[in-house]
């Protein structure tokens, strides 16, 4: 492993569809076993996301992926990146499934696909590690309800 984040709900900001008139709500806060980000997904006013990102302020130009250990709630999750600062912009994303068992989940960053708002961005090209700037997790599996997810760990390789 070449770096493990920090698992502290401080850096984590929420960006939910309130941004384009929904009322999804989600955030980031401390667990007995690391962090969780949970909330409730609308699909009203034609939303239907909740996310949550950090900066990432490292040299990750030799990782390959990420390592997560999580436990859900059975829902599917996205991992995104972002090689910029920036609020919007093009984010690569790779979903990965849970269970309410603890389970490692290994994403390679080849696995990862570059979009803007949900579409694709082919010209994009790979995720660039040297370049990774935001880590961020969401859900937006059109199914309105709560959502949790745990994390324990989240690991750069």
């Amino acid at each position: 492993m070449l770096l493990a984040l920090e698992l502290d709900p401080e850096p984590w900001r929420s960006i939910n569809d309130g941004v384009m008139g929904g009322v999804s709500s989600g955030g980031m806060s401390e667990s007995a076993d690391g962090l969780r980000f949970e909330g409730e997904l609308s699909l009203e006013n034609n939303g239907g996301f909740a996310s949550v990102r950090r900066p990432v302020d490292v040299d990750l130009a030799k990782a390959v992926g990420v390592q997560l250990e999580v436990r859900g709630d059975g829902r599917t999750y996205q991992l995104r990146i972002r090689q910029d600062g920036r609020y919007d912009g093009i984010a690569w994303r790779v979903e990965f499934p849970t269970s309410e068992q603890w389970q490692k989940i290994r994403l390679d960053f080849d696995q990862f696909a570059p979009v803007f708002r949900g579409r694709p961005v082919v010209e994009a090209g790979p995720v660039a590690p040297s370049e990774i700037r935001q880590l961020g997790f969401m859900v937006a599996d059109k199914n309105a309800g709560a959502f949790r997810l745990d994390i324990r760990s989240i690991h750069f390789y």
